[in-house]
């Protein structure tokens, strides 16, 4: 999984894209899209909901706070970039050990 991830190595942390769809059955990381981590969220995109179920998602994988995980771009938007306040080789440990599906 982790050789299709575009992960980037930022001050404080990694960078990665995210490929978002809300209102979905269920909260979950279903794989990587085009160099981004593919999500889904039960939450409605409105006021936010989507983008506070993201972080909490991403912050519970990772096993981090959610104040360790921020989107800093593309918060009305399918297609987001955060932020994760661990290293690029921790970020890919972590991931590379969820079970997805093959499947884009």
């Amino acid at each position: 999984m982790g050789e299709d991830l575009e992960l980037t190595s930022v001050s404080g942390g990694t960078r990665l894209r995210l490929r978002v769809k809300a209102g979905a059955r269920t909260s979950a990381i279903v794989g990587v899209h085009g160099g981004a981590l593919k999500l889904s969220v039960a939450a409605a995109p409105e006021r936010g909901k989507a983008n506070r179920a993201v972080v909490k998602l991403l912050a519970d994988t990772l096993g981090l706070p959610c104040s360790d995980v921020k989107i800093t771009s593309g918060k009305t938007s399918q297609d987001k970039v955060a932020e994760i306040a661990l290293d690029v080789a921790a970020v890919c440990a972590i991931l590379a050990d969820l079970e997805m599906p093959k499947k884009r």
